[in-house]
């Protein structure tokens, strides 16, 4: 079964999030430090999170991530994006990104292309 971590300071986003990747076994962090809290006992095949959040940042999260797994794929959803911030976000390694609002639909396809890159990468 696959591993994703969902990070996002919205109780009301984290609870539908829950629903659609139950199946999964998602974990979840509403801050960037207890994401990390997370990251740093147990891998995950897939992060999503928030870029703006109090304390650490979606951004900064990234840089842990791609420093002590770097073949984890991170999708950041955010209310305001731009292309330069997302441009600099691909360029960090995040796999993809969402705007808020999104359908649930859209994050599913994400985090299961996302899955399938990871499993590629691995190989068999």
């Amino acid at each position: 079964m696959a591993s994703l971590l969902i990070v996002d300071d919205d109780p009301t986003l984290l609870d539908v999030l829950a629903e659609l990747f139950s199946v999964m076994g998602a974990h979840f962090a509403s801050t960037a430090e207890e994401a990390l809290g997370r990251l740093s006992k147990e891998e995950y095949d897939v992060v999503v999170t928030d870029i703006s959040m109090p304390g650490l940042s979606g951004e900064a999260l990234l840089g842990f991530i791609k420093t002590h797994s770097p073949g984890t794929p991170v999708i950041f959803i955010s209310g305001a994006i731009d292309g330069e911030r997302a441009e600099r976000l691909r360029v960090k390694g995040a796999f993809d990104y969402l705007q808020k609002p999104f359908r649930l639909p859209e994050i599913y396809e994400k985090v299961a292309l996302a899955l399938e890159h990871r499993r590629r990468r691995a190989g068999p």
